[in-house]
C-alpha cells in the first residue's frame, strides 16, 4: 500500500500526485495494517460502550490538572485533561524529552500523581543522568524502558498510573504490523491504540514525536488528527517557544516562552522584556505589538538598509514572511517615492519568534525608513496599524489589550490607526504621514 504523508489517504498504487488532497511527492510505501490471529490481542481495553441518548449523558466535573509551569498551563487551555493525547514536535535536541521530564517531575512532586516516564530511545541510567542535572527525583515519577506496543500497554493497565509519557512516538512497535518501527503504517496503528487507551482508562498521554526536514511531525498527516492538541517547541539556542497549532481543549494561538539554563527550562514571566532592547542609539529598530492567543506582547523589529555592492540586491527576512516584505517594499517606493531597489534589505524579529499577523507592518516599515535615513526612532514610541497596498494604514484588532501591555512596559507615544482617546497616542491613515511624524524634528 501507498500512504500519503499529507492528508494519510491510502492508495494500492503509486503516483506522483495524491489523488485526494493533490500534494506531490506525498506517497510512501508501507504494508497494510493486518491483525495477527496467531497474537493475543491486547485493544480490549475498559468496559465495553454501547449506544446512548446524549442528553443523558452526564459531564464528568474533574477539573484540570495544573503542573506549577504556568506557561505550558497556558498552552494546554488552563492545564492537562483527563485522558486528552497531547503530541509535541521538535526539532532534536530542542529541549523536548527536558521540558517534558521536569513536567512529569512537578506534576510527580506538586500534584502527588503517579507519572510514569516511558522512553524507547534512551537506556535507564542516561535519563538519570539528565534527571539528576535538572534535579528532577519526585518519589512518585517512575521510569520504564520500553519500545514494545503490547507490553507498554500491559504495564499501563497494571501500573495505573495518573499520567503517562512516551519517548518517543516512532520508536514504539506493534507486533500486530511487519513493519519497521518509525513506518507509516507503525506510527498509524500505534498512535490509534494509544489514543483509544487514553479515552478508555482516562489517562492523559503525552507522545513526543520527531520532525522532518520540513518542520512536520515525521509521520502521516492523519497522526496529528488522531490526537487532541498538537504542540511545536521552536526557537534559538537560548530562547525556546511552545506553540500551539491544535486543541480541542482550549485555544490553537496560545504560546508559551522558555529559557534554557543548564538546570533546564524555565519559563519566562514577562515575554515583552524578552523581546524588547529599547537603546536609543539604535538605528533600524522599531517595536510593534505581537498578539499570540490570549495575551499581547511587544516585539522589536529590527531592519538593516545598505547599499547593494555585488549583482542583484538582496531580500532577507528571519521571523517574517518574505513575500510580505517584497509588498511592504513596493507600497513605499509607490508611496514615498524611495528607491530602494539598488539597496540590500535585511530583516528580523528578536527573540526567534515567527509573525504571522499584520499587525507588525507598521513597525516593520518605520524600522526599513529608520535604517535606510540613518535616524534611530524614539525608544518609547510603538508601531501599532496593518498597511494595505495603497499605502493605507487599518486599525488593528484587540487594541485595548495592546495598549494595556505597552503602558505596561513604558512606551508613551503610540503610532496607531485606531481611534483613541489616549493623549499619547497619534492616529495616522496612510504612510505618507509617518516619515512627517518620525523624522520631521530630525
Amino acid at each position: 500500500m501507498f500512504f500519503c504523508t499529507e492528508c494519510g489517504a491510502e492508495t494500492s498504487k503509486w503516483s506522483g500526485k495524491c489523488p485526494f488532497c493533490g500534494a506531490w511527492n506525498s506517497l510512501k510505501e508501507s504494508s497494510k495494517v493486518t491483525g495477527k490471529k496467531t497474537k493475543k490481542q491486547h485493544f480490549n481495553i475498559g468496559e465495553k460502550s454501547r449506544p446512548e441518548k446524549i442528553a443523558n449523558i452526564k459531564l464528568d466535573k474533574k477539573e484540570r490538572i495544573t503542573t506549577g509551569i504556568a506557561e505550558f498551563d497556558g498552552v494546554l487551555g488552563g492545564g492537562v485533561v483527563a485522558g486528552m493525547v497531547v503530541l509535541i514536535g521538535g526539532a532534536p535536541g530542542i529541549g523536548k524529552s527536558t521540558l517534558m521530564l521536569q513536567i512529569a517531575n512537578k506534576l510527580a512532586d506538586s500534584q502527588n500523581k503517579k507519572i510514569l516516564y516511558i522512553s524507547g530511545e534512551e537506556s535507564e541510567q542516561q535519563i538519570k543522568m539528565r534527571s539528576k542535572r535538572l534535579h528532577c527525583a519526585a518519589s512518585e515519577l517512575y521510569l520504564y524502558c520500553e519500545t514494545n506496543f503490547e507490553e507498554i500497554i500491559n504495564t499501563i493497565t497494571t501500573f495505573q498510573p495518573d499520567l503517562v509519557v512516551i519517548d518517543s512516538i516512532q520508536a514504539v512497535y506493534s507486533n500486530t504490523s511487519d513493519s519497521a518501527p518509525g513506518s507509516v503504517s507503525q506510527l498509524r496503528e500505534c498512535t490509534s491504540l494509544f489514543t483509544r487507551t487514553a479515552k478508555k482508562l482516562g489517562i492523559p498521554f503525552f507522545l513526543i514525536g520527531h520532525i522532518t526536514k520540513d518542520g512536520a511531525v515525521a509521520g502521516p498527516k492523519i497522526i496529528e488528527h488522531m490526537v487532541d492538541t498538537v504542540l511545536y517547541f521552536e526557537g534559538e539556542m537560548n530562547n525556546k517557544i511552545l506553540r500551539t497549532t491544535k486543541n480541542r481543549f482550549g485555544s490553537t494561538n496560545e504560546i508559551g516562552i522558555f529559557e534554557m539554563h543548564s538546570s533546564g527550562l524555565k519559563e519566562v514571566k514577562n515575554p515583552s522584556q524578552l523581546f524588547l532592547n529599547r537603546n536609543s542609539d539604535d538605528v533600524g529598530t522599531a517595536i510593534g505589538s505581537l498578539l499570540e492567543g490570549s495575551r499581547a506582547f511587544m516585539v522589536e523589529v529590527q531592519a538593516l538598509v545598505s547599499p547593494a555592492n555585488y549583482g542583484n540586491s538582496q531580500r532577507v527576512t528571519l521571523g517574517f514572511d518574505r513575500r510580505k516584505l517584497a509588498v511592504l517594499l513596493a507600497v513605499i517606493e509607490k508611496n514615498l517615492t524611495i528607491d530602494l531597489r539598488n539597496n540590500d534589505i535585511f530583516v528580523k524579529s528578536s527573540g526567534g519568534i515567527k509573525v504571522v499577523e499584520p499587525a507588525l507592518d507598521l513597525a516593520i516599515v518605520a524600522a526599513i525608513l529608520s535604517s535606510f535615513k540613518e535616524i534611530p526612532i524614539s525608544p518609547n514610541t510603538i508601531f501599532l496599524g496593518e498597511i494595505g497596498l495603497n499605502g493605507e494604514i487599518r486599525p488593528v484588532s484587540q487594541i485595548n489589550k495592546r495598549l494595556k501591555e505597552a503602558e505596561k512596559m513604558g512606551f508613551n507615544h503610540i503610532i496607531v490607526a485606531n481611534k483613541l482617546t489616549n493623549k499619547n497616542a497619534t492616529q495616522i491613515s496612510h504612510i505618507r504621514q509617518l516619515m512627517k511624524i518620525l523624522f520631521q524634528k530630525k
